[in-house]
């Protein structure tokens, strides 16, 4: 059974009961969008308050604009360079640089860079993370990451509230 169909078949808790320790290394990783997303903690594993990925951006990477229905967005910059464009706004984000996007906000971020960027991604709520488990794909060691998304992603999106969005 995959981390995606656990978290559809587990009851989200009203709070937390365990403390969650996740190895470096460890967490449902998918391909989507030319990146690397690694699942580290999603609303099941913490009472719905709270989800984080760590994302590996390769020169080139990053999604398409979009917005998040539900769910603020934050990203802390662990290692390398982003452009993270919000609304109107665009920011040259570097390493332990913090960019907070709230829901109903387009955004995107992009690799311009000659190396690999790595990100945490903090959403609140947690439960978008399905949408990544879901209109991921199992990825390949040794393999590069495919820049064209699977087919489904649109409407594993609408399913989860991860809407394209233009900028004004």
């Amino acid at each position: 059974m995959s981390l995606f169909e656990a978290t559809q078949q587990a009851e989200v808790p009203t709070q937390v009961r365990r403390v969650l320790h996740v190895p470096a290394g460890g967490g449902k990783a998918v391909w989507l969008s030319g990146d690397v997303y690694s699942v580290k903690a999603g609303a099941a594993e913490t009472g719905g308050s709270i989800a984080v990925l760590e994302a590996s951006v390769p020169p080139g990477g990053g999604p398409p604009p979009h917005r998040h229905a539900d769910e603020d967005e934050a990203f802390y910059v662990l290692d390398g360079r982003l452009t993270i464009r919000v609304a109107e706004h665009t920011y040259e984000a570097g390493t332990g640089d913090f960019v907070f996007v709230p829901r109903g906000t387009a955004h995107q971020f992009h690799n311009h860079s000659l190396h690999s960027a790595k990100l945490l991604l903090i959403f609140t709520p947690g439960g978008v993370e399905n949408f990544f488990l879901e209109a991921g794909t199992e990825p390949t060691a040794g393999m590069p990451v495919p820049v064209e998304d699977p087919p489904g992603v649109a409407e594993a999106g609408a399913r989860h509230g991860v809407i394209p969005a233009g900028f004004d």
